[in-house]
């Protein structure tokens, strides 16, 4: 996995009822940490994991090479359906944001779908990228000009719309579907609207087709 996919993971670790969430770190952790730390950390400062002979209580395997786009509902992480059994849930404002899904494999995503489309009339598009680094690589790669030309409004970097602090927040009765990690009554907003929670890939969907939607509906080729 790349490191931005094992941050979402361990991000949502607690969402999960974990105490914390990491990966051991490999070869592809050293290769992300080595230009961001003091020029004389050796690697070995740079290697975490768990002691040799570590016990484990359990280990779970899951297969989810046959599991369809997953959202959660209204208003708890834990809340999760497939995409199918949601019906018609028609979308005020996308999400595309926050530390757990706004990294440059995610603009890359949202860009494919929004490729060649616009964003629904009736949905407004909010990306926020999860920092400067983010932005600029996004901006390099052509992401971001993709996205305005959708229709896509660009904040600066930050935590944006996830917490109900400023730039899309929720009044009453509207509808979310946020790339973020927690859609707890009250947290993007009024506690009268409704945050679901899904991938990029279903924020770009949503956002052109205005509804949830499946997002491989809209996907084409490949990245």
């Amino acid at each position: 996995m790349s490191i931005a996919s094992r941050m979402t993971m361990a991000n949502m670790g607690v969402e999960l009822g974990a105490k914390f969430a990491f990966f051991a770190a490999d070869d592809t952790t050293r290769a992300y940490l080595r230009p961001r730390v003091a020029d004389d950390t050796a690697d070995d400062d740079l290697t975490f994991g768990p002691d040799d002979g570590a016990a484990y209580e359990a280990v779970h395997r899951v297969d989810v090479s046959d599991l369809e786009p997953q959202i959660a509902c209204p208003h708890n992480p834990g809340n999760v359906k497939p995409v199918s059994a949601l019906g018609d849930v028609r979308v005020q404002q996308a999400f595309l944001g926050s530390c757990t899904n706004a990294r440059l494999e995610d603009f890359a995503v949202a860009a494919h779908i929004l490729s060649g489309r616009r964003v629904h009339p009736g949905t407004r598009l909010l990306v926020t990228p999860a920092s400067q680094e983010v932005y600029l690589e996004a901006t390099r790669a052509g992401y971001t000009a993709v996205l305005l030309e959708a229709g896509a409004h660009i904040t600066a970097s930050g935590c944006g719309a996830c917490p109900g602090g400023h730039n899309g927040v929720v009044a009453g009765g509207e509808v979310c579907l946020s790339s973020t990690n927690r859609n707890f009554r009250g947290r993007m907003g009024s506690a009268d609207a409704e945050v679901y929670l899904g991938s990029p890939a279903s924020v770009a969907a949503a956002a052109v087709a205005g509804r949830i939607v499946d997002p491989r509906e809209w996907w084409t080729g490949t990245l």
